[in-house]
């Protein structure tokens, strides 16, 4: 009897120890996603500020140095869902763990390139490194972390994302000002290295099933959505808002692509994206409305400088301060919109964000021309936390019921949503705040012709998120109506 009565009370002991072991284990494992995320938001924002510097060093134009921008964001857009779909099948882990290694050596190679073409080559491969990063992180969230804490994960990755945003500009000029360019892209090295150690000691072995799958990875597939998205989101950038013959041709370019895509993967036996799946409605109005969203939210980093500036003539340092509030914002925002979701559930929360962001967008087309900056600051702000709710909603609601054997490539759809979203909202919002400005160049604009720009945009915009809410009903309706929901996510 005594050794029994020992026994059961050790017990209890032991499993709480176990317990406190794994929530140790979830925490690291989320520090070196949370890092991972960091870095690809990092790589993003921090090399726009020096690009006056590069084409000033190697004495090219704007548009040949501007590609060190954009070889880094075409390689994410056009490979994000093909290297989600590969961790599916070779295994994650080890797909991470290559992926931050990519992207540390690309960083170091970057920094120390002797020539613009090998800077732009340098950051593709970093790129893709980051693509890997981005389209794994939410999978392993998804592997690791118990269904009831997923929406505080994915606020804590969102606000890691919205710091890189942030932090990039500020770090950015700091480093150039301190030391030179090629800083820009050496900070990245100690912190892909500390970010390896975490993973390759934290993050879940690979199953064996995953690492031996009988299923093949689609090459033609993965070959053919890579040219058919770089070749629109060249359409969507060559220009830079002017759309000209030779967009309108990459335009025809990418629908033929986008034909032909599908129908090879309605041919190959283990296709990169079952086409099935897209009778999900849920998953369907997911990624429209993470697409639209992401449109929106490009048009207060595209139109929002050249209202501050041309409208409201504030200078350089202020108009720094005014745009950084965004993004702090959102930092702020996404731990407590992921508790949000965990409490509530992810529905009410979306449908929470996309509230207040139609409300945002509608009072930054009417307050800033009476208010000023103080107008143009609290719709931002509005904005900004309804985007935080929305996104780790969205993510929470989309990575909760996928197979394993579909994490990455779902979970690299929803970055290529947003990505497409990003892209998009750069050309088109780009234009429609031109055309509503009746100048042909807003940079010579006068101050009543930005305002009525933004007026303009921003209706627009709200009108956009008003179809995102249609949509949104729409797809949780037809999913309520569906005895199955997740059979064709399933296929």
């Amino acid at each position: 009897m005594e050794f029994v009565l020992k026994r059961d009370i050790a017990t209890p002991t032991k499993q709480h120890i176990e317990g406190s072991d794994r929530t140790r284990s979830i925490r690291w494992t989320l520090a070196s996603l949370s890092l991972s995320m960091l870095l690809s938001a990092l790589g993003t924002s921090i090399a726009n500020v020096g690009l006056p510097t590069l084409a000033s060093t190697f004495e090219a134009s704007f548009q040949d140095v501007q590609w060190v921008v954009l070889a880094y964001l075409l390689a994410i857009t056009t490979l994000i869902v093909g290297v989600g779909r590969l961790g599916d099948v070779v295994g994650r882990r080890r797909l991470m763990l290559g992926g931050i290694a990519l992207f540390t050596l690309a960083s170091g190679l970057s920094g120390f390139a002797p020539a613009l073409w090998l800077l732009i080559a340098a950051r593709a491969a970093q790129g893709l490194g980051a693509a890997i990063m981005m389209a794994l992180t939410m999978s392993f969230v998804a592997e690791t972390v118990p269904k009831t804490r997923t929406g505080s994960a994915m606020g804590l990755l969102g606000t890691m994302s919205a710091i890189g945003t942030a932090l990039g500009p500020s770090l950015g000029g700091a480093l150039i000002a301190g030391f030179s360019w090629r800083a820009l892209f050496l900070v990245n090295v100690p912190l892909g290295i500390l970010t390896y150690v975490l993973a390759h000691r934290h993050l879940p072995a690979d199953h064996q099933k995953a690492m031996h799958t009988a299923a093949r990875f689609d090459i033609c597939g993965t070959i053919l959505l890579a040219l058919t998205l770089a070749t629109y989101a060249l359409a969507m950038t060559i220009g830079r808002g002017h759309f000209g013959p030779l967009n309108f041709a990459l335009l025809l370019a990418a629908a033929l692509g986008a034909g032909a895509f599908a129908v090879v993967e309605t041919k190959v036996a283990s296709p990169l994206i079952g086409l099935a799946m897209f009778r999900d409605p849920a998953l369907s109005a997911s990624l429209m409305v993470n697409a639209l969203v992401s449109t929106v939210m490009m048009a207060t980093l595209v139109v929002g400088p050249f209202y501050l500036t041309h409208a409201l003539g504030l200078d350089a340092a202020v108009i720094g301060l005014v745009m950084s509030v965004g993004p702090l914002v959102a930092a702020i925002s996404g731990i407590p919109a992921g508790r949000f979701v965990d409490r509530f559930g992810p529905s009410p929360v979306m449908m929470a964000g996309l509230a207040a962001i139609a409300a945002g967008a509608a009072a930054l087309s009417i307050l800033p021309t009476t208010f000023a900056v103080p107008g143009y600051l609290a719709p931002i702000v509005v904005v900004t936390a309804g985007y935080a709710l929305f996104q780790t909603a969205n993510n929470t609601a989309v990575m909760a019921d996928v197979p394993p054997d579909r994490r990455g490539v779902i979970s690299g759809m929803l970055n290529l949503s947003r990505n497409l979203g990003l892209v998009t909202g750069a050309s088109v919002m780009g234009a429609v705040f031109a055309l509503a400005s009746t100048a042909s160049d807003i940079t010579t604009a006068p101050p009543e012709a930005v305002a009525s720009g933004m007026r303009v945009t921003f209706a627009v915009a709200a009108g956009l998120i008003l179809l995102a809410i249609v949509i949104a009903l729409a797809g949780r309706a037809l999913t309520s109506r569906s005895a199955v929901p997740n059979d064709a996510r399933k296929r």
